[in-house]
């Protein structure tokens, strides 16, 4: 019995230890591939953006995304913040280019592009 639970324990800590250098890896390429790049933040105009459909969304949402895969990692859509007349989206991106060339060839603009120098939260205040 002592020695099932011995050989249990040890293949337990080779699976660990080996799921642990996976992480370690992996969280290593990713931080080099974003190392590369910088946060923007896009404003883009857009009116009557703001009632715009749920369907109307998906598909730029779809389209935008599609632009994406087509231009490859140099660039990564982390989200987009909906108002009236307007969205700000958050991209990383290696250049203010890339970004460009993403508006254009999605058909949507990009009437500023602005880098994110620091990101604050109400942590900042402790």
């Amino acid at each position: 019995m002592k020695k099932i639970s011995l050989l249990f324990a040890m293949l337990l800590m080779i699976g660990i230890a080996g799921m642990a250098q996976r992480a370690t890896l992996s969280d290593k390429s990713k931080t080099k591939n974003q190392s590369n790049m910088k946060m923007y933040v896009i404003e883009r105009e857009i009116p009557g953006l703001g009632q715009f459909t749920p369907e109307q969304l998906k598909g730029a949402s779809q389209t935008s995304c599609n632009v994406l895969k087509e231009l490859g990692p140099k660039i990564e859509w982390i989200h987009s913040y909906v108002t009236g007349n307007k969205m700000y989206c958050v991209y990383r991106a290696e250049n203010v280019e890339i970004i460009k060339e993403h508006a254009k060839k999605g058909g949507f603009p990009a009437n500023s592009i602005s880098e994110v120098t620091e990101i604050i939260s109400p942590a900042t205040a402790n």
